[in-house]
């Protein structure tokens, strides 16, 4: 168990009352108010413009902060910094190492939005902000280390150790959706290589199964019924009884319980949290999960508790926001 302390005293010398916490997304920017004792006074989205090489983003932002703070309440003066989360790989000093879903190049999103706004500004991985989020005031509030799962269109994962994400030299560290455990794969992951476990466990690689698997039975299904199968749709009829969706869902989650068990392997963390649209699933995904964990995993970790997330989609927005608050 752990004693967060108080989350004022990681802004050193500053009686400023709240922090911004910034979650960039593909579609939308997520935008949070936090006060440092992890209240979330206001919250909204903006679209992320990714037009000429997605240059607009990082002033979209910094124009919508006035009213952000009008919303809240607040003054230009309350702000003590502003967290960012980016969907690319993140170094410790802000630098990105190219993010394509928004065509950046490599350069230090930190000090150029510090430039452009006179805050203090630190920036990390998006997968790491939620597991930071989680970390702080979510499911994993009460530990000391945590790996935080995200599975939607991709499988992401941060790493928690004393309240600060592992980051890596490159800023590519706890990359999970990208190790290479799929045996026989066939196809390219958008990284450009194969076997990835995200091209089978992400919402979209589930739905890749449930067809390659439909493909290959004559066996009657629920799914050949479906004009459009999600990953959704093959977790509700695995639950209502379909042999080739919990055949799916049994494939799916013992690749994720694998590459959870690799993780671990590496980083033993005292909890692992699941979020993520698939969780959705809840324990009919978390208990398969765990079964194909504790199949793979080192004796000694066996029995790390694996549990939902609670922030849904605002994760990310609290982790930007510890992110600024951290020394």
């Amino acid at each position: 168990m752990n004693n967060k302390g108080d989350a004022d005293n990681m802004i050193k010398n500053n009686d400023k009352s709240i922090v911004l916490g910034i979650d960039i997304g593909g579609t939308t920017c997520k935008c949070g108010v936090v006060t440092t004792d992890g209240e979330l006074l206001y919250k909204d989205e903006i679209p992320t413009r990714k037009d000429d090489g997605g240059s607009l983003i990082l002033s979209d932002i910094k124009n919508h902060i006035p009213d952000m703070l009008s919303a809240a309440g607040m003054k230009s003066d309350d702000v003590a910094g502003v967290g960012i989360g980016v969907p690319g790989a993140v170094k410790d000093d802000g630098t990105v190492n190219k993010c394509v879903n928004l065509g950046w190049g490599v350069f230090n999103v930190a000090q150029t939005f510090n430039e452009m706004t006179g805050y203090k500004v630190k920036a990390g991985n998006d997968a790491n902000m939620a597991a930071l989020g989680e970390y702080w005031m979510g499911s994993a509030k009460e530990y000391s280390s945590s790996l935080f799962v995200t599975i939607g269109t991709g499988v992401g994962a941060g790493v928690i150790v004393d309240g600060k994400p592992l980051c890596g030299y490159n800023g590519a560290a706890a990359e999970l959706g990208h190790l290479p455990v799929v045996e026989d794969e066939q196809e390219y992951c958008n990284c450009g290589k194969k076997g990835c476990l995200e091209q089978v466990a992400s919402a979209t690689g589930i739905v890749r199964t449930a067809t390659r698997m439909l493909n290959e039975s004559g066996e009657p299904s629920s799914l050949r019924d479906i004009p459009y199968i999600s990953a959704k749709v093959v977790f509700d009829e695995a639950k209502a009884g379909d042999l080739i969706a919990l055949n799916v869902v049994d494939y799916v989650c013992r690749y994720l319980g694998k590459g959870i068990a690799c993780a671990a392997g590496m980083v033993d963390p005292e909890v692992i949290s699941i979020g993520g649209g698939v969780s959705a699933a809840g324990e009919f995904l978390l208990s398969r999960i765990s079964k194909y964990y504790k199949e793979y995993v080192f004796h000694a970790s066996r029995n790390t508790q694996i549990i939902q997330a609670t922030l849904g989609n605002d994760a990310g927005m609290y982790g930007a926001a510890r992110l600024v608050m951290n020394d």
